[in-house]
């Protein structure tokens, strides 16, 4: 059996991009409405909530920050009225609508502000009122829904009233807001909240693996080269038609660059891809359309080789497309974040973007969820597909990395929107079946592959609570005294929440919500450990 969400959402991601075509754009205008209509009063405020990380708490607390602390570029996020949303969802359902007279009329970055964006007098209003408080305004993107700005964290505790506080979370040093930011309630109607007041980043949704071929607790696992993408889900015939992703570009979002540029053109060369003589790696780090720059070059950290995969599936399944990898530096911002801003309210708009990246809703917060969200609609009606992994986690994405899952379901705040792609999050059913000789071959080609044909596929869950898995251990039951969970095999090998993410989300945009969630707190493992996985 082989986990293959990453490929799954691989595939998606370069048929999507085998098959764009371009369309002139729609250019009706409608002035939006002005929403700030009271004089800004500081001591009329509102509290805008779900936008403390759940680790601002007393037990990792440092106490505050120097005052003098810069945040540099963090980025305010607008609200449209009511009537613009209303009139923005006919329009996203018009631009894929076949019989609309607005089918793939696509809008600029310019004409989406126009229409819905929010409006030049109350972004001069919101930006007068940041820079009495110090805080420096670096970018109003022409969508009207973004302003990147920074501030020192005494401004920041005078403008938001929220103090930033030093904090050790497991042993490791964080910044990061104590209570949610308050504003002006004249300012309200027009403002969403701070996409983020701290230092924590999102992970990177990859799981490493030493070998091509690996037995792992007396089972044997066929990992995937491209031989075998092209094989399982009959690709060779869109090859041999010339629909080899020629002429398309795939553009990976990232936080870091490659460690190296010949990882990838090794993978091709060990893995036959060389007869495309299209494809290209390149690596940029996208400028805001004005304003003071916000995109650093990263460098390559920690999360290059999440990079490098991105690059080289997205390469293995479309041969011969151009492959970008799109990054900034992490300001007050994820740097991916600040990438998408600046490519979508730019003059060079990619036809498609994938994410690799995630968080958990509730700990992403409401403002970061909205952002996203917002960013993905936008793309929508510029004619740019998004496709964001789903994660690896199961149900439990607040859990990461833990063997109880005691946060409730929790899918990630970046793949929940209606505007994107969740991708990922199945298996191959074959190992359970009995069926490997019948899919695989016993030894590889020059270029590794093994796969005969397609692989019928399951829902991935890697945790003991997985019934299939726990069939095929020879248990009748996941739960209880005498379940698969409770044995020494499972409690062992896999008391986890390792699988395909999924669920119902807390909150599309706004505050998280855990009502009717379901956990499996560590205090119920002498009974039954039960990971949210089973949800």
């Amino acid at each position: 059996m082989c986990r293959e969400g990453f490929v799954a959402g691989t595939l998606l991601t370069v048929l999507a991009a085998l098959f764009l075509s371009a369309a002139p754009n729609a250019r009706a205008q409608s002035s939006a409405p002005i929403l700030i209509t009271q004089a800004v009063d500081e001591s009329k405020l509102v509290t805008m909530g779900g936008n403390t990380r759940p680790e601002a708490r007393a037990k990792n607390d440092l106490g505050r920050v120097n005052d003098n602390l810069l945040i540099e570029h963090m980025l305010l996020l607008l609200k449209r009225s009511p009537e613009q949303e209303q009139e923005l969802g006919k329009l996203i359902n018009d631009l894929h609508d076949q019989s609309s007279p607005n089918f793939h009329r696509w809008l600029t970055a310019k004409e989406f502000g126009e229409r819905f964006g929010v409006a030049a007098q109350d972004r001069e209003t919101i930006k007068s009122w940041m820079r009495s408080h110090g805080l420096r305004v670096n970018v109003d993107y022409p969508s009207g829904m973004v302003i990147d700005f920074s501030g020192t964290a005494a401004q920041l505790r005078e403008a938001l009233h929220t103090e930033i506080h030093n904090l050790n979370v497991n042993g490791v040093k964080h910044i990061a807001n104590m209570s949610d930011p308050q504003i002006p309630a004249a300012l309200a109607p027009a403002v969403t909240g701070v996409v983020s007041l701290h230092d924590f980043l999102p992970h990177t949704n990859f799981k490493p693996r030493a070998e091509y071929s690996v037995t792992e607790n007396g089972s044997k696992y066929y990992l995937i080269v491209p031989g075998d993408l092209e094989t399982i889900y009959n690709l060779n015939p869109l090859y041999a038609e010339g629909i080899t992703g020629q002429g398309q570009t795939i553009v990976a979002v990232e936080d870091t660059d490659v460690y190296t540029v010949d990882d990838w053109t090794s993978f091709r060369t060990a893995f036959g891809l060389t007869g495309y003589p299209d494809a290209t790696l390149t690596q940029v780090h996208p400028a805001p359309p004005s304003g003071t720059t916000n995109c650093a070059d990263p460098g390559d950290n920690g999360d290059d080789r999440e990079a490098i995969i991105d690059a080289q599936y997205a390469s293995a399944a479309a041969p011969d497309a151009a492959i970008v990898l799109a990054s900034c530096a992490n300001a007050g911002t994820f740097g991916g974040l600040l990438a998408i801003q600046n490519m979508l309210n730019g003059g060079n708009v990619p036809p498609l973007l994938s994410i690799s990246y995630g968080e958990c809703e509730a700990a992403n917060g409401a403002a970061s969820n909205a952002a996203f969200s917002s960013a993905y609609q936008q793309a929508v009606t510029e004619g740019v597909s998004v496709f964001v992994s789903s994660g690896d986690d199961a149900a439990a994405g607040c859990g990461r990395g833990e063997e109880d899952a005691s946060y409730g379901i929790g899918v990630s705040g970046w793949a929940s929107s209606p505007y994107d792609v969740a991708v990922g999050g199945t298996d191959f059913g074959d190992t359970y079946a009995g069926t490997n000789a019948t899919y695989w071959r016993t030894t590889n080609s020059k270029t590794y592959e093994s796969a005969k044909s397609y692989i019928p596929e399951i829902p991935w869950n890697d945790s003991c609570a997985s019934s299939l898995l726990a069939e095929f251990e020879g248990f009748s039951e996941t739960y209880g005294p005498s379940g698969f969970c409770n044995s020494t095999k499972g409690d062992t090998n896999y008391l986890n929440t390792i699988g395909g993410s999924g669920g119902p989300s807390g909150c599309a945009t706004g505050v998280p919500s855990s009502s009717g969630a379901r956990t499996a707190a560590a205090t119920s493992r002498s009974r039954s450990k039960l990971t949210l996985a089973k949800e």
